[in-house]
């Protein structure tokens, strides 16, 4: 889950998951979350529920505005209601179309794991990362 002006870094993440012979998977195109919020809140949210009920692990991207998007404190909400495994991941630092970095804000809930994109490889470290939340939270 992200927040709409993070579009372009969560694309990163997810070309990157996609390259690495990897199906794209819980992914979604912009378009198909854009249609389906034009048809109200009550149907984003059981979209979003069916999209949670077939996945074992939730990953938020975070950005700078992250923090107040209300899909993405929704799906938080789900995701440990339903006991997902859980972790977030800095995508602040990855540069957007335009080259430009942002800060980032601080919505993961504490006692599940954090990672920083590009200072912690996580190009070559996501799988890792995915597979280690399946486990229980510390």
């Amino acid at each position: 889950s992200f927040e709409y002006s993070d579009i372009s870094r969560a694309r990163v993440v997810r070309d990157n998951w996609v390259t690495q012979d990897n199906k794209a998977f819980g992914f979604f195109d912009a378009s198909k979350f854009a249609m389906i919020k034009r048809q109200g809140d009550s149907a984003v949210k059981r979209w979003v529920d069916r999209q949670l009920k077939n996945a074992s692990v939730t990953v938020i991207l975070v950005g700078q505005h992250t923090c107040n998007c209300p899909w993405v404190n929704y799906v938080i909400e789900r995701s440990m209601k339903i006991g997902n495994g859980f972790l977030g991941i800095d995508i602040s630092k990855i540069k957007d179309s335009h080259g430009n970095t942002s800060n980032r804000c601080a919505c993961i809930p504490r006692g599940y794991p954090f990672y920083l994109w590009n200072k912690e490889d996580g190009d070559c470290n996501i799988g890792a990362w995915i597979e280690d939340a399946v486990k229980e939270p510390e």
